[in-house]
């Protein structure tokens, strides 16, 4: 399936476009769309943590995912 994913902060920088699509297969899950997103982009392995969220919500790994879902990279966040 395909799908839509958007990146913020670091993740953005990572991937080098705001928005990208993904082709995974029709039961992937959000620990599927972290693997693809190691292999193709290896500088995610140094990440600290990086949180998925699929329609507004945050999602845990094993969340499915559907091509109509918003999915959204949530990069860790620092400050105080």
């Amino acid at each position: 399936m395909q799908l839509k994913v958007l990146a913020f902060g670091i993740a953005k920088e990572i991937i080098g476009q705001l928005e990208l699509e993904v082709s995974l297969a029709d039961n992937a899950t959000v620990n599927d769309l972290k693997d693809y997103l190691v292999v193709q982009y290896p500088d995610f392995q140094k990440l600290a943590s990086l949180r998925v969220a699929l329609n507004a919500e945050y999602a845990n790994d094993d969340a499915r995912l559907s091509p109509n879902d918003e999915i959204v990279l949530i990069p860790p966040v620092s400050g105080g």
